[in-house]
């Protein structure tokens, strides 16, 4: 990097919040993807939205990239920086603003971790709902960036559903402000869902303020066993064909349950090919009628075992199989390849079906977690990265699985964005025109293309 720019750049941030370090370039050069890595010029960790300002009118007077990135649990390669880029890290951009009960909202900065904000507004009775797998660590402004999902998508939605206004840093330095806290808004294009799950491409998120609900009265958390997937499978959809929508729907597999339970000790059952782990939440009297339609459900399905938590401290346990999938998985191999296939619920048996035929003539290790309810389906591999030609087989049977996923109706991503993993996908998805109208946009906001370059499009 050019040294007088970096001399401007320290001065807007202070020296010590920019890192030029081998060490720290090395820590920020990579995210949750496998695979890929980079080499930023500089990381730098504002504190203020005046000098994220600063910082992109200097960048695109120089035209140098600049990547946005929070704490980089990004799975599709959306926080890769573009080699000597600057990297804008928001981790010190932390404070919740304002949580308004009047108007069910909050505002908050970029940084704040997701965990936080739920502690916060669940503290006075309120209720932030989504709820992505890394929410310890992930922050609000990945979250927008990346539209994350999580367990409870299937009856509450995802981070697109609850973004009200956001106050965002464009490729220039300009400040757009967008939405707010009104309810209803018409006046013209509704940019605040372009802006969400932009992956950074667009702009640089410094303001969110997010809608709030009441917080749901009780929860039930039940355990379902089955000894054949195909049943699992098919009693999500009868779930949802009996109008019950729960709060969490969620599957594993028999490799993830094995997994799991070597891993947290939680009592899953080894002799079964699918468990699917169920919460109804809202009034005690409505989850009751909810919990024994969904028990009368899955014993038709040929459930073997079924399992209802008898206070919290089972229902936490019970939660901790799914949430613990990932690292479940992860100890297995030194390479775990994430991914989210997303099909419509009735086609479920058959992506599994799918994953399952592509592993084995594949000859590589999936196993498969995820959003059953929202047919939102994890199939992870477990490989080495080390060895190219098991890395090769990992890609060539994921390739199989999203041209499955695109055939029956479905998606290439669910919730981890397109990023630099899954950019050859997105044409097959939305095809050439698609892309044209994608690319004309990233234009609009972005003539240099120095915001995250070569994510997307």
């Amino acid at each position: 990097m050019d040294s007088s720019l970096l001399k401007e750049l320290q001065q807007i941030v202070g020296e010590q919040y920019a890192l030029s370090d081998r060490a720290s370039l090395a820590v920020y050069g990579y995210d949750s993807t496998p695979e890929l890595e980079s080499r930023p010029g500089v990381v730098l960790l504002p504190a203020c939205r005046d000098e994220v300002i600063r910082i992109m009118g200097l960048c695109a007077a120089a035209g140098v990239s600049v990547t946005p990135r929070g704490s980089g649990t990004n799975l599709s390669g959306g926080s890769i920086s573009h080699d000597q880029g600057v990297v804008i890290q928001t981790s010190r951009m932390n404070k919740i603003i304002e949580i308004d009960e009047e108007n069910l909202t909050a505002t908050v900065e970029p940084g704040v971790i997701t965990s936080t904000l739920h502690r916060q507004v669940e503290a006075r009775g309120l209720f932030y709902p989504p709820d992505p797998g890394s929410l310890h660590i992930s922050t609000m402004g990945g979250n927008v960036a990346e539209n994350s999902g999580g367990l409870r998508g299937l009856k509450y939605g995802v981070t697109a559903d609850y973004v009200m206004g956001l106050e965002t840093i464009l490729a220039n330095g300009d400040l757009l402000r967008t939405g707010g806290k009104v309810v209803k808004d018409v006046a013209g294009y509704n940019l605040n869902p372009l802006l969400v799950s932009s992956e950074g491409t667009l702009g640089i998120f410094t303001g969110i303020t997010v809608k709030l609900i009441p917080k749901p009265q009780a929860k039930i958390t039940m355990l379902a066993h089955f000894p054949a997937m195909s049943d699992a499978a098919l009693a999500v959809s009868a779930i949802i064909a009996a109008k019950v929508i729960p709060a969490t729907l969620e599957f594993l597999d028999k490799v993830t349950i094995k997994c799991v339970e070597d891993y947290a000790h939680v009592g899953l059952p080894l002799d079964v090919d699918a468990v699917l782990l169920i919460e109804v939440d809202g009034h005690p009297v409505v989850i009751a009628e909810e919990a024994a339609a969904v028990a009368d459900i899955c014993q038709k399905h040929r459930c073997s075992f079924f399992q209802t938590a008898k206070n919290n401290e089972e229902a936490l346990k019970l939660a901790t199989a799914r949430r613990t999938a990932l690292s479940a998985l992860a100890r297995l191999r030194p390479t775990t390849i994430l991914e989210d296939a997303t099909v419509p619920r009735s086609c479920i048996a058959a992506m599994l079906q799918v994953i399952q035929d592509a592993a084995k003539k594949y000859d590589v290790t999936i196993g498969t977690f995820g959003h059953a309810g929202d047919g939102n389906l994890h199939p992870t591999c477990l490989t080495d990265e080390r060895n190219q030609d098991e890395i090769k087989r990992a890609h060539q049977a994921f390739e199989v699985i999203f041209d499955a996923a695109i055939a029956m109706g479905g998606t290439i991503t669910g919730e981890h964005g397109v990023g630099l993993a899954k950019k050859k996908y997105l044409p097959r998805l939305v095809g050439e025109s698609g892309v044209r109208v994608m690319r004309g946009i990233k234009k609009a906001f972005d003539p240099q293309g120095i915001l995250n370059p070569g994510k997307v499009v």
